[in-house]
């Protein structure tokens, strides 16, 4: 029988000369990026925008079910390069789960503190299973990014949170497949702001894919916090933030200035969406579009409902939307509806009452 190779790369050897690596960089990779830029069906017409096209960056499908993948590939591979031994993170759940795995595919010891009773299941799980030593703080993220921060000062350990720029620097490569996808960047790119990594590794890769030749626009960068949990919008920390997407319940984010300049730079802006806006396109996504993504993903569906209801988006444009992680992450709140199952007896006439084609 013929043998053929399997070969895929991760995003440190497809965009290397735009990552800051040498050849003495060891590459601990699980193959993360290349996540699909899919077309959505359903939500354009719901909001009646005839000549305007939606995208999906979904990045559920990284190794881990996040976009954490992009960014943990780098910070780990410079850990790794610099002689660490041991890595640490706070989380709310998806950094945990990024740091534990590519940590144990290159042997380092992982530390994460998680705040107590602020985390989901799928993440939590992923986390121990990985190996990672689970540490749970009785407080929110911000008081353990901060215990993080204490800990690592010395050096021993690599602090792996997106105030580590190895961070942004992979996270950026979301951008350059989005461009290599359409041929140039979208008008318009909407995300979830939770810590802030994520606007603020998006605009540095569409600036860093224009300055070399690759895309001829930059997007306006439009930025989702949750209401219980808006310390940008607000212009204030937010010490104790509530939200049903855990992963951007964020008071104080490291972010916060990176983002702003995304912002800023971009034309674009930052807003607010509700709970109820959140877990309505949640559902929507999921049963419309057979997209199933984290609540803290639908954040930014639930923004570009609301910029288009507002006429924001200007026609003949495309809009990416950031779906930052999968919807099995938090199969709890997946599980809190309650139009979930019919249940009836063992007979086909019951089963006939609810089936209705």
């Amino acid at each position: 029988m013929k043998k053929y190779a399997i070969k895929k790369i991760g995003i440190i050897e497809r965009y290397q000369e735009y990552l800051p690596v040498t050849e003495r960089t060891p590459i601990i990779s699980l193959n993360e990026g290349n996540t699909p830029l899919i077309l959505a069906e359903a939500l354009p017409g719901y909001l009646g925008l005839k000549n305007i096209r939606i995208y999906y960056k979904f990045e559920g499908l990284n190794p881990t079910g996040s976009f954490k993948d992009r960014g943990m590939t780098m910070a780990i591979s410079k850990a790794m390069e610099a002689g660490a031994k041991a890595v640490m993170c706070a989380s709310t759940g998806n950094t945990s789960a990024s740091a534990a795995a590519y940590a144990s595919r290159c042997g380092l010891k992982c530390f994460v503190l998680i705040p107590e009773g602020k985390i989901a299941k799928g993440k939590l799980i992923q986390a121990y299973r990985y190996g990672a030593k689970t540490i749970m703080v009785k407080g929110n993220f911000d008081q353990a990014l901060e215990m993080v921060k204490q800990m690592t000062q010395d050096g021993k350990i690599t602090l792996v949170n997106s105030i580590n720029p190895y961070r942004i620097e992979g996270q950026k490569t979301a951008a350059f497949e989005i461009v290599d996808d359409l041929g140039d960047a979208p008008e318009y790119h909407a995300i979830p702001v939770g810590n802030a990594g994520n606007i603020t590794a998006y605009w540095k890769g569409y600036k860093e894919y224009q300055k070399a030749g690759k895309s001829e626009t930059l997007p306006k960068m439009v930025g989702f916090q949750a209401a219980g949990s808006a310390p940008i919008v607000l212009g204030h920390r937010v010490e104790k933030p509530e939200t049903i997407a855990t992963a951007i319940r964020i008071g104080n984010p490291a972010g916060w200035q990176s983002a702003l300049a995304a912002r800023d730079e971009s034309g674009g802006l930052i807003e607010a969406v509700t709970d109820d806006e959140i877990a309505w396109a949640y559902k929507f996504i999921a049963e419309r579009e057979g997209v199933f993504a984290e609540p803290a993903s639908a954040a930014a569906v639930a923004g570009v409902i609301k910029l288009a209801r507002r006429n924001y988006f200007q026609e003949g444009t495309r809009i990416v939307i950031t779906l930052t992680g999968s919807g099995l992450k938090d199969p709890d709140y997946a599980l809190s509806f309650d139009d979930l199952v019919e249940v009836v007896e063992p007979t086909y006439e019951a089963v006939r009452r609810v089936v209705q084609p």
